[in-house]
């Protein structure tokens, strides 16, 4: 298994410079830090192991229900996802729209954190 790679808000921040650079700045540095403490639990409940797919579900998750930023926080949010499985070495390739779909059942409340990671690891290169 590789080793677990713990992210920062200066990681995030850059991703929000590679992705949305037109973008304005963050105004919530605070839902940040709740994105970097979140994704550091291990175990995130009793008899569930953390995996990057986890990890990544619960960036995916706080960005997309803080929103961090004035607009497009789906879209950081699903980025920072892709790019913190990527960088573990667990890379993705969702079906088309899949990444749309996921950030939208996790704004509604139709999916969890854990729905999320399963779909994340259904979708592992």
């Amino acid at each position: 298994m590789p080793p677990v790679l713990h992210i920062d808000v200066p990681w995030l921040l850059q991703r929000h410079q590679e992705v949305l650079p037109e973008q304005p700045a963050v105004t919530d540095l605070s839902a940040l830090v709740a994105a970097v403490a979140r994704h550091r639990v291990d175990p995130p409940r009793l008899g569930v192991d953390s995996d990057p797919a986890w990890r990544a579900a619960a960036l995916l998750h706080t960005l997309a229900l803080l929103k961090p930023l004035p607009a497009a926080n789906a879209r950081f949010a699903c980025a920072t996802a892709v790019a913190y499985m990527s960088a573990g070495g667990a890379g993705i390739d969702p079906p088309h729209g899949a990444l749309v779909d996921l950030a939208r059942d996790l704004i509604s409340g139709k999916a969890d954190v854990y729905a999320a990671a399963d779909r994340l690891r259904s979708w592992q290169l």
